[in-house]
């Protein structure tokens, strides 16, 4: 093995760009590490160069411990974006540089140099001084100064990320064909997909300075594992739906689970539809084709021989889209294409289906936790027990006022983090709309949950900012005192979303509420897929009037519901209640049972709408004392 890379981590404050990377190149492989700007692949490189030291791990070149050893006794060689060559020096004595450095003679520097001037395609230019030369040919002589010595590996960050596209398209033909002839063992850094795809043998994707993926660019195009692999390799749909049985459900669209992927009954499910796999026509597909719907185009950009073309579709029922995102306080759902230039769109609606796809991995479960200097504590001390029970992954979203008050706002929150045993979450603080930004937080990756605490506004306000002096509605006065963020959210949240309203010891007992129908199945199957990840008792609970007996249809519900809870290994209680309102029933019975978690549906026996008139969800969120999880009506 040429290089390996062992739990490689390196922080600068309390900023981590390289997180805990572990990574194994062959001899004579090209491999690239594919990123985004800031995640932490140059610093990799300098890792392995020796020009930074790490804060834990160790890097390993063939064989050989060099983690403290000085960059020029580790045998590799570097080239940088910007050429680096010495303008002072012609082209020849920059090859021969790190030679006479290292005293070798000159016969031999003379034939290395000669050799490496003929094999980069620089023969005869060896007097010219770098003003001399384009910016194609300073790189060519960078990369001949970096092979002189014959570098056991080679180290490329971005090195043509400063050349036209014509240039780099040549060089790196040029470079493959080089490296293919010494084979020498090479990591390239890119945030160029196409150049990772043209050169690799194999790809590393980084993200944030995690190695998220790595694979052959054809299987990472083609059968990515995780969702930022999918998204970033390539474009391309992705839809959340729910697995029931063996089969990913997504509204109608129905598609087997590969045997490979296994999935968890209940749990979300992730496809991934590359453009070029999606259908578009006038008439609905009859050829076998999955159908998604009737979609207007709303772009469309010509590449030459391809046209890109963005459809807006409606939202499929208990489906989520995660990509293309769909921007705050908009329906729907967006899918992209690819079809030949000539290919007529006219401005009617088209039918969209897709002939292929690929389901991607289960994830893990993901917390989205808002976080505020005033009420951080009870917030992450619950999110810090909830996903070390789970094994959950956490982003901490918090929100300052204005660009001054961001660093307090961070210190506050960092210390938070570091009690509540949620020292591995990432901190992201923002400026901006609280609700808007956990919105568009929550739509750019799959989390399994958002959770927040209430902060109740003192008072009420008009739309031109004076305080409103008539009577409020029973309604507005619940809102009220749930605040704006707490009711923004749970109007547009997609998944379930846990309002924290006191710290509780442990969340070892669970009541799970529910109502008869379709709408009751989605709080049984979230409450009790967290329940069994709890390793928790649940309660079954459903209310009735105070004088109505339970009816035929409810007690077959329930009684599924327990079946569907128990196939889950839950130990499992159901209760009926009789109440005079339902969520009466509800507090009464958490505060008699002292369960630690309330599992109830955004929906309200007297209203189709979150905020209807006696909205139980609603009124159960500003009188109780213990954290409350709602469940959407329609999919998570």
């Amino acid at each position: 093995m040429s290089i390996a890379l062992d739990q490689l981590t390196k922080r600068y404050g309390r900023l981590t760009v390289v997180d805990r990377v572990s990574l194994e190149v062959t001899d004579g492989e090209l491999f690239v590490l594919l990123g985004t700007s800031g995640s932490g692949k140059s610093t990799i490189l300098r890792l392995i160069a020796g020009l930074a030291q790490p804060d834990g791990g160790k890097v390993t070149l063939h064989g050989r411990d060099v983690t403290t050893v000085e960059p020029q006794q580790r045998g590799t060689g570097f080239v940088f974006q910007n050429y680096s060559i010495f303008r002072h020096m012609t082209v020849a004595q920059n090859i021969e540089f790190g030679l006479k450095i290292r005293k070798t003679a000159k016969r031999e520097r003379t034939r290395r140099r000669d050799q490496l001037l003929d094999l980069v395609g620089m023969a005869g230019l060896g007097g010219r001084r770098a003003n001399q030369l384009s910016g194609g040919q300073q790189q060519r002589v960078a990369l001949a100064r970096a092979l002189a010595y014959e570098p056991e590996v080679l180290l490329l960050d971005e090195p043509f990320g400063a050349l036209d596209v014509k240039t780099r398209s040549q060089l790196r033909r040029s470079l493959k064909e080089i490296q293919r002839e010494l084979g020498v063992t090479t990591i390239l850094v890119t945030h160029d997909q196409d150049e990772a795809f043209e050169l690799a043998d194999r790809i590393g994707v980084l993200d944030r300075g995690r190695l998220v993926e790595v694979g052959a660019p054809e299987e990472l195009y083609a059968r990515p594992k995780t969702l930022f692999a999918a998204t970033f390799v390539g474009a391309g749909t992705v839809l959340v739906g729910r697995v029931k049985g063996d089969e990913a459900h997504f509204g109608p669209v129905v598609l087997p689970i590969p045997a490979d992927v296994p999935h968890e009954d209940g749990a979300p499910v992730q496809v991934l539809i590359r453009p070029e796999h999606v259908t578009l026509g006038a008439e609905e597909p009859q050829n076998g084709s999955a159908v998604i719907g009737r979609g207007a185009v709303v772009e469309q950009n010509f590449t030459g021989a391809l046209r890109k073309v963005r459809l807006r579709l409606p939202r499929l029922p208990s489906t989520r889209p995660i990509s293309p995102p769909v921007p705050f306080g908009e329906e729907g759902m967006f899918v992209d294409a690819v079809v030949p230039s000539e290919t007529p769109l006219d401005g009617h609606d088209l039918w969209v289906g897709f002939r292929g796809w690929h389901i991607l991995q289960q994830p893990p479960p993901q917390l989205l936790v808002f976080a505020s200097a005033d009420d951080s504590a009870r917030t992450l001390t619950l999110a810090g027990h909830l996903a070390g029970r789970i094994n959950a992954s956490t982003t901490l979203l918090a929100v300052a006022d204005d660009e001054q008050k961001v660093e307090g706002l961070r210190a506050a929150v960092t210390r938070g983090q570091q009690e509540a045993g949620l020292a591995q979450a990432e901190l992201r603080v923002l400026t901006g709309d609280p609700a808007e930004l956990v919105a568009a937080e929550q739509n750019a990756a799959p989390y399994t949950m958002v959770i927040l605490a209430p902060k109740a506004r003192r008072r009420f306000r008009d739309e031109d900012g004076r305080p409103q002096r008539r009577r409020l509605s029973r309604l507005r006065r619940m809102m009220n005192r749930l605040g704006p963020l707490v009711t923004k959210v749970l109007e547009c949240s997609a998944v379930p979303v846990m309002v924290v309203k006191k710290e509780r010891p442990s969340l070892g007992r669970v009541l799970i509420c529910t109502t008869v129908g379709e709408m009751g199945k989605n709080d049984v199957s979230f409450g009790g897929w967290l329940a069994r990840r709890l390793r928790a008792t649940v309660t079954l609970l459903h209310v009735t009037g105070e004088t109505e007996e339970l009816g035929g249809l409810a007690r077959t519900f329930l009684e599924r519901a327990a079946s569907t809870l128990r196939a889950l290994d839950l130990s499992v209680d159901v209760r009926v209640r009789q109440a005079r309102t339902a969520a009466k029933g509800i507090l009464n019975e958490s505060r008699e049972g002292d369960y630690d978690l309330i599992v109830v549906g955004s929906h309200g026996p007297h209203s189709r709408t979150f905020f209807g008139r006696e909205d139980v969800t609603l009124e159960l969120l500003v009188a109780a004392d213990r954290p409350v999880l709602v469940v959407p009506t329609e999919g998570f």
